[in-house]
């Protein structure tokens, strides 16, 4: 592989593996520095590696310059080494003797311990998913402002913000105990099933950045399956739902970018080798007792990635549907059970269901009455679509919802 297209490669998978045992090593204060240390590691490797030619392995190259730029940071910095000297797990006062450990084990363990950092209920769910994204999936700053949408300026004040707080609250990067893992693992599993969403029902029009969101979720999952402590159902029930969504992902997005309803996609797209192991993961949920809303929505995803669209497919997942709404109320979920409602019960009935939502700021509201008003009252979809593209701040859904609008249009016009 040339240079060029190495160095971002690596630092893509790289760069967060040695943040994550720096930041270890150093804890929370120390962030910055563990993030400077890596960024010069890499900067190096760019003017190197163009002068002298690419290493022979340029993973361990970057190990060592990562552990001599550590150290060298030390000599620099009495002072640092100082206020760290009881935190890192040596007592010499010898830097030289001081190493830096790199192994599989410990990045595994490093990147466990700092994910349920990262995942603290004293930060916001959009900055738990920034940090993970920057200091655990390697994104850059750019990629983090196109994932969110918002310019650059935001997810900078948004990473500071939140390292401050993690470091005003004194949290500790460290292996959770099992108690840790009681408390907090549901908040954990909650940001990485935001971070996956983030990227499938992201309304960016960049699919490979949406793409990869949702890989580095199912990665930093799979790490948990790791750890014997965080092997839990739930964990499988989660990496279920995320491959059984991920499996349809080149069927629900057009070549523009463009979201394709699921009445209209093609499933010779669909990834089956990831619903095969959407199934395994789904069967090895159903260990333990609990049953969680990542269960029932892997079993509703699982439904959907069934190619008959028959009456019995259809009512288990409007009896899914409804298990999930009493187990945690969301709007999305009520108005997916709606369309579940329509496969089943009729598109008339559903309309008096959907009605009933009331969710008049939301613009999937007002596209599925324009789905459900279609060929009923066409007049009334019509009116339901300019209501959702008023409301819409996604240009590629905008475009969707104007196609719809327009072959509403013509239908009248051939009625006329």
């Amino acid at each position: 592989m040339h240079e060029k297209a190495l160095i971002p490669n690596l630092f893509r998978t790289e760069y967060r593996k040695i943040v994550s045992v720096l930041c270890s090593t150093f804890g929370i204060d120390h962030i910055e520095t563990a993030e400077d240390i890596v960024s010069d590691t890499f900067l190096t490797a760019t003017e190197s590696w163009s002068l002298n030619g690419i290493p022979e392995n340029p993973t361990a190259w970057l190990y060592t310059v990562a552990k001599n730029k550590t150290k060298n940071h030390l000599k620099r910095n009495n002072l640092f080494q100082q206020k760290i000297s009881s935190e890192i797990k040596y007592t010499s006062s010898n830097t030289e003797e001081f190493e830096i450990d790199l192994s599989l084990k410990n990045i595994i363990d490093s990147q466990l311990a700092m994910m349920f950092t990262i995942c603290n209920p004293s930060i916001s769910k959009e900055s738990q998913i920034s940090l993970a994204l920057n200091l655990l999936c390697g994104f850059g700053i750019q990629e983090v402002s196109d994932a969110f949408l918002v310019n650059k300026e935001v997810i900078y004040k948004r990473l500071k913000r939140a390292k401050e707080k993690l470091k005003t609250e004194g949290i500790k990067i460290e292996q959770p105990s099992v108690s840790q893992i009681d408390s907090n693992l549901e908040t954990v599993l909650t940001t990485l099933y935001l971070l996956f969403s983030e990227g499938y029902y992201s309304t960016s029009q960049n699919t490979i950045l949406r793409k990869d969101l949702c890989e580095e979720a199912i990665r930093l999952t799979l790490l948990l399956l790791e750890n014997p402590i965080t092997k839990t159902p739930c964990i499988y029930a989660l990496l279920s739902l995320m491959y059984f969504h991920s499996s349809r992902f080149n069927a629900r997005i057009n070549e523009y970018g463009e979201n394709i309803l699921y009445d209209e996609q093609d499933d010779t797209l669909w990834d089956y080798a990831s619903i095969e192991k959407g199934i395994d993961f789904l069967n090895q949920s159903a260990s333990g007792n609990s049953l969680t809303k990542f269960h029932i929505e892997a079993a509703i995803a699982f439904w959907h990635t069934r190619k008959k669209d028959s009456g019995e497919k259809w009512e288990n997942i409007l009896q899914l549907y409804n298990q999930l709404l009493q187990i945690e109320y969301s709007p999305i979920a009520a108005l997916n059970r709606t369309f579940a409602f329509a496969k089943v019960r009729g598109k008339s009935v559903a309309i008096t269901e959907a009605e009933k939502l009331q969710l008049t700021d939301n613009p999937f509201y007002y596209s599925l009455l324009g789905y459900l008003y279609t060929d009923m009252d066409n007049l009334k979809a019509k009116e339901n679509y300019e209501n959702a593209l008023k409301l819409s701040n996604s240009s590629s859904v905008s475009d969707t919802l104007r196609k719809y609008i327009e072959t509403l249009k013509e239908k009248e016009k051939f009625k006329l």
